[in-house]
């Protein structure tokens, strides 16, 4: 099947991969990835079509209702991970705790947290990669120029401010598939 994914993604969307192309060669069996900007539905089958192709097994969250039946077996086979959003559960604090299960685990987030244009990212994706001691990955979904630029391994420091102007900074001029909400 990564035959297809490459010929839908290469050949028929015409996208390309910038960056640290070696994404599925390296070491790193778990981490935190975010993929910005997230404007549009179109984003889902882009990510999954760039992690069958570099080879590597992802993982979303997604809210517990998506994984009813009839759906839910196919948001698991997807990699998706139930969470429940219920107030009284530190969903930090749940996800950072999925890591320990799993030998391998890379979990993606949007940071915006909704397909409109936001001002501020969530924190949550920042504060799960601190709990679990993973480094962050960034991919963009830059509709725009038909790319996804992958980062190399970022490790979160101690200055939230300071470490989320370096992400801010990689998604500079980035366009999602609707670009008023980039």
């Amino acid at each position: 099947m990564r035959w297809l994914a490459k010929f839908i993604y290469f050949k028929i969307l015409k996208w390309k991969i910038v960056g640290n192309t070696n994404f599925s060669k390296n070491s790193i069996k778990k981490s935190v990835i975010i993929a910005v900007p997230h404007t549009s539905w179109h984003d889902f089958y882009i990510g999954v079509l760039l992690r069958k192709i570099v080879g590597v097994k992802t993982n979303f969250v997604g809210k517990k209702e998506l994984f009813i039946w009839p759906f839910g077996y196919f948001f698991k086979a997807l990699g998706g991970v139930p969470l429940n959003r219920s107030a009284n559960e530190n969903k930090v604090e749940a996800i950072a705790k999925e890591f320990n299960k799993h030998d391998e685990f890379r979990i993606t987030f949007a940071p915006e947290g909704t397909r409109k244009k936001v001002e501020e990212w969530r924190t949550g994706f920042y504060y799960i990669a601190k709990a679990a001691g993973v480094p962050i990955i960034m991919f963009t979904l830059d509709f725009e120029n038909k790319q996804n630029l992958v980062s190399e391994a970022f490790y979160p420091t101690d200055n939230i401010e300071d470490d989320f102007k370096f992400m801010h900074s990689f998604y500079k001029g980035v366009n999602g598939k609707k670009p008023e909400y980039s």
